[in-house]
């Protein structure tokens, strides 16, 4: 089995499907509703567990009854929880969604669990044998810690970038692998060519830029070639991006050494596989037996 580790956020995530986003001081009925564990790092790692890798997360719970949800959407999934706030008493960051049958769309208000305190355990024991690190931005000082250690012992790193943190600039010259939103803007990189060319100045290798529905853009130092991605009868996009994020995270790990050649592969498998998750309601429905061990 392929090791790979995710560290970032973790939230309670309680979804509702409505026929239409409701007006001001309007109340409709949904016509379903999930409850799941959320978050780019954590949805990553459930991706990577399903599609065969060993994930394992560092994040923060707590021991707040909500986490009780996370623990067992986790468990369920095959991610080994390593909880860094175990001893907390507050509650979970709780993601709350509204997602459109109309259009696939969606609203989500959210905490994201900046306040928390988070014990980093014994690093190197933990990186050890991994053959992949992601890291989503979130809790810096951790991300930090396990970017410096993946580097020390050789092992591919990578970040997804869904938005601009400022926190980011002491991850960038850890990070071989950068796949960035087309919201991502840093300072004074107003286009996706200025933001490949920050991200490289930075001394990131591999570069791509997700637009959606929209062909995925990797940087080749002298410009973008194009991936197109899947058509598909879009229910819902929730967590595409981070679905795309631990696919792709599994199957760098599984492709090593890290080359030009094989990121553009990877990019692929994981488009395919984020574009399957947009047909159903929710971050888990696509995880159907059929798509088990689907990475290759």
């Amino acid at each position: 089995m392929t090791g790979v580790l995710f560290a970032g956020l973790c939230t309670l995530d309680v979804l509702q499907f409505v026929e239409r986003y409701p007006a001001d001081n309007e109340k409709v009925t949904a016509l379903t509703q999930t409850v799941a564990a959320g978050g780019p790092a954590t949805n990553a790692a459930a991706t990577a567990a399903h599609l065969g890798g060993t994930a394992t997360l560092l994040t923060a719970v707590g021991s707040h009854p909500l986490a009780a949800g996370i623990h067992a959407d986790l468990a369920a999934r095959g991610v080994h929880l390593i909880d860094l706030a175990a001893g907390d008493p507050g509650p979970p960051p709780v993601s709350s969604i509204v997602v459109s049958a109309g259009t696939g769309n969606r609203a989500v208000v959210s905490t994201n669990g900046a306040t928390r305190t988070l014990t980093v355990p014994d690093l190197p024991a933990l990186v050890r044998g991994q053959r992949a690190v992601q890291v989503d931005g979130h809790y810096p000082e951790l991300a930090v810690a396990v970017l410096t250690e993946a580097r020390r012992q050789g092992i591919p790193t990578l970040l997804d970038a869904g938005s601009w943190k400022p926190a980011l600039p002491a991850l960038l010259p850890l990070l071989d692998v950068v796949v960035c939103s087309a919201d991502f803007r840093p300072p004074s990189a107003h286009d996706p060519a200025a933001v490949a060319g920050f991200l490289a100045g930075h001394g990131v290798r591999w570069i791509a830029v997700s637009q959606g529905p929209g062909p995925l853009l990797r940087w080749t130092g002298n410009g973008f070639a194009t991936h197109p991605v899947p058509p598909a009868d879009v229910v819902d996009t929730l967590g595409a991006g981070d679905v795309l994020h631990g696919a792709l995270t599994l199957a760098t790990a599984r492709r090593r050494p890290l080359t030009d050649t094989t990121f553009a592969t990877s990019l692929d498998e994981a488009a395919a596989i984020a574009t399957r998750s947009c047909t159903s309601f929710g971050t888990r429905t696509w995880m159907s037996d059929v798509d088990r061990h689907g990475a290759t």
